[in-house]
């Protein structure tokens, strides 16, 4: 491809954009790859679990409180059918969502499959900003809630009255701080994080239900009042059914779980193509993580709702948003509760970083890609703080409430996971397994009914999910525009008739003519080099014919192949397979400049029709104003005028 001079990078800029995502694994900085077949080398997934854990397992710190509003009396109950679902519904779809996308893509890549052109663009940016809803709102919400835990600590209440504001926007940007300077390392502190954490909880959750047993009195009370207000078992079950989607947040782990899985070590012979010892450890994170978290959210359900009274989980209430530590304090005294709230406030800050890393791994994969970001938007650095600023946005808008952040929280973790059942089910389908369609069918039933109430009741969670979704289709379909004019093209392969029939031209003048392919016959052929000789005044006909052919126009960069025939024993004729006319046009000319040394010229005719209505063609449809914009193209690619193709236009 072309090669233009430009002046070295200042520091700063090279810091920023120093390597990718790590997160993604993506392609190098302006160009697009393929996986490469070599060894996978990554973490233990236990390792890994916990990077995971950090956001799964930190919800412990406030969904028991949340548990506890939604069903009050119930919350045990509500909880055990939200184990169930995870059990029976998630973890199954998600095992099947790491076979189906090894390098943490997620159910949006086997959605993305489904549809194609401009559709499944503007479908996955939907996804996109659901998930985006998802990761942010772990990100604002983790840190308002560890902000919570140390403004009601006992010690702290009255020096840091009035300052979570403050606080979460400092977590936030510690975050932020921490993935500037590097991540991956960052594992290990994520592995002694969960480990203190749940041990602590284990304490905690121990000595409640020792509680619990020893006061007799407590069980009695609460089955008393359930029978009291719901009357038997069957209305009991039947109001724990209809309040289960408020306790959605419990479900937040899964799409993290296969966001990080390109962290996962595998088997030695695990290549990209066909990582099996990464497929395998994945579901045993899955599993152990969703096992794990079941047995936490059922044990602290009952000893909450059993031992804290109800007024302490409402706003202002001392357990409202921190049940556990409640507990902590009450039950194992200032100083254990203090070191209860520490941890959890680490991991709670810390749950921002599997979002962060999650956000880190998806976005590259797919806007820069489509051309809907900058370059830049490959790196880790940039993504990093355009990410913070909008965390401290989020925070703003909240005001840094729990509770006011719980809706979107929701919204964006059942909108995700429904679209993880509905591809699963759709790829069991093609390959054919009749129980597992069924199955999975009946899974995206039940998320599907969860996700429109959870909408029906907490709307703000889909309107916080519908600017997402505005902002990233915005900001990508300006940025699309913007880089309009850009090469597009990775790579030009020619076959060995095009090879020749650019050799043979290269001891004279170098000339192409732009065919917009009708019939093929002798005659649109013999009239096109007459018209051109015509409009052009030039004699001969040492002429190429090039013509492109439009695949999918809502693609942004691929490599050109190009082929050559010759056509009724006389015309030459170059075929092209692309997304855009003129900038596979400027590809094969740059190309040829560059493999022959010798200046290459290409003619063509005037579109007609209105400018503006060709351009929105060219824009979304890779075809209409051919002539001004492959110029345009090569100016953008070659801004040396000597060394620039030439476009003739008659």
């Amino acid at each position: 491809m072309a090669t233009t001079e430009h002046p070295p990078p200042s520091r700063l800029r090279t810091w920023m954009l120093e390597g990718l995502s790590d997160m993604g694994k993506g392609a190098r900085h302006g160009a697009r790859t393929e996986p490469e077949p070599t060894a996978h080398k990554g973490q233990r997934w236990w390792r890994v679990m916990c990077l995971t854990g950090v956001d799964y397992f930190s919800t412990l710190g406030y969904q028991p409180g949340i548990a506890a509003l939604a069903a009050g009396l119930l919350s045990p109950i509500a909880t055990i059918v939200l184990v169930i679902v995870t059990l029976a519904g998630a973890l199954p779809v998600y095992r099947r969502v790491a076979e189906e996308s090894p390098r943490g893509e997620g159910s949006i890549a086997m959605l993305e499959r489904l549809l194609s052109f401009w559709q499944g663009k503007l479908f996955v940016l939907t996804l996109l900003g659901f998930a985006a809803t998802d990761f942010l709102i772990t990100i604002t919400l983790s840190a308002a809630d560890a902000s919570t835990h140390l403004v009601e600590n006992p010690h702290l209440a009255d020096a840091l009255h009035d300052k979570q504001m403050i606080i979460t926007l400092t977590l936030v940007a510690l975050l932020g701080a921490v993935f500037l300077k590097g991540f991956l390392e960052a594992i290990g502190v994520a592995v002694a994080l969960v480990g203190v954490y749940l041990a602590l909880n284990v304490v905690v959750v121990v000595v409640g239900l020792w509680h619990v047993a020893t006061a007799g009195h407590v069980i009695t009370d609460w089955s008393s009042a359930l029978t009291a207000e719901h009357g038997n078992v069957f209305a009991m079950i039947g109001v724990a059914l209809i309040v289960f989607p408020k306790l959605a947040l419990g479900l937040s782990g899964f799409e993290t779980g296969v966001a990080v899985m390109p962290h996962v070590q595998g088997d030695p012979d695990d290549t990209e193509e066909r990582p099996a010892g990464r497929i395998r450890d994945t579901k045993k994170l899955l599993t152990t993580a969703a096992l794990i978290m079941s047995v936490f959210l059922i044990a602290t359900s009952f000893i909450t709702t059993l031992l804290i009274p109800e007024k302490e989980f409402e706003p202002g209430g001392q357990a409202n948003g921190r049940a556990l530590a409640y507990l902590a304090h009450e039950y194992l005294g200032n100083a254990f509760g203090t070191v209860y709230d520490v941890s959890t406030i680490c991991i709670l800050w810390f749950a921002g970083a599997s979002a962060m890393a999650g956000l880190l791994n998806l976005m590259p994969r797919y806007l820069p890609r489509y051309g809907m970001a900058p370059h830049w938007a490959r790196a880790v650095r940039p993504m990093v703080i355009v990410f913070t600023l909008v965390a401290f946005l989020v925070t703003w808008i909240f005001d840094a409430d729990v509770d006011a952040q719980g809706g979107a929280y929701a919204t964006g973790v059942l909108v995700l996971i429904s679209s993880a059942a509905i591809a699963v089910t759709i790829a069991a389908h093609k390959a054919g397994q009749r129980n597992w369609t069924i199955a999975f069918a009946v899974i995206s039933a039940v998320f599907l009914y969860t996700t429109v109430v959870n909408v029906i009741e907490r709307p703000d969670g889909v309107k916080i999910g519908a600017c997402f979704i505005a902002g990233i289709i915005l900001v990508s379909l300006l940025s699309r525009l913007a880089r309009a004019f850009e090469l597009r093209v990775t790579s030009v392969t020619l076959d060995p008739m095009a090879e020749r029939f650019i050799r043979d031209m290269a001891s004279r003048k170098i000339r192409f003519i732009a065919n917009e392919p009708d019939q093929r016959d002798k005659a649109e052929y013999r009239e096109k080099i007459e018209q051109i000789r015509e409009d052009n005044d030039i004699p001969g006909e040492d002429f190429v014919f090039v013509e492109v052919t439009v695949l999918d126009p809502s693609e942004f960069e691929a490599g050109l192949t190009v082929r050559g025939e010759v056509l009724h024993n006389r015309y030459r004729v170059l075929t092209l397979e692309s997304s855009s006319i003129p900038n596979a046009l400027a590809a094969l000319l740059l190309h040829t400049r560059d493999t022959t040394g010798r200046t290459p010229h290409i003619y063509f005719e005037w579109t007609e029709g209105n400018p503006f209505a060709n351009f929105l063609r060219f824009f979304l449809f890779g075809q209409g104003e051919v002539a001004p914009v492959t110029r345009e193209v090569l100016r953008e690619a070659e801004p040396n005028r000597t060394r620039r193709p030439r476009v003739h236009t008659g």
